[in-house]
């Protein structure tokens, strides 16, 4: 089956973000509406539910195109995503007044502050947990859609 095979990329990357967006929002809008949170989480939560899963089927894309020519895994492929999508998304969260950049840490929604020092094991926790993904449910997913 050669037919079509960026588009089978595509569809292959977006599924995890896809299914796993719906459900973190349900957490979100339980958290906001029934424990009366105090800061907007929905501001925070518009674009990268629209952004994020064709983010990771473009990735995925990518990670087919080249895969003949780098050989690199799909997991190690997938753990490099964070290093972009944090850069990123901290810059847009920031020229949209979501996140203030302070000298202790960050602060969302003029509300909730972040150490710098509780940000780093999560961010490496992130990059374990994209490298698993990628590895197990993108490339199964991969290898069923015969792109892998």
């Amino acid at each position: 089956m050669n037919t079509h095979p960026y588009l089978r990329a595509f569809l292959a990357g977006i599924f995890v973000p896809t299914f796993a967006l719906p459900l973190m929002l349900a957490g979100f809008v339980v958290v906001r509406l029934w424990l009366q949170a105090p800061f907007p989480i929905e501001r925070g939560l518009v674009f990268p539910m629209a952004l994020v899963p064709a983010v990771w089927g473009l990735w995925n894309m990518i990670w087919m195109g080249s895969h003949q020519r780098i050989h690199q895994s799909v997991g190690l492929h997938g753990a490099v995503l964070p290093l972009l999508l944090l850069p990123a998304g901290t810059l847009l969260a920031s020229c949209l007044g979501i996140l203030t950049l302070g000298s202790q840490g960050v602060t969302w929604f003029q509300v909730c502050q972040v150490p710098y020092i509780l940000i780093a094991p999560c961010f490496l926790a992130a990059l374990v947990g994209y490298y698993l993904i990628w590895k197990y449910i993108v490339g199964f997913l991969n290898g069923v859609l015969g792109i892998a």
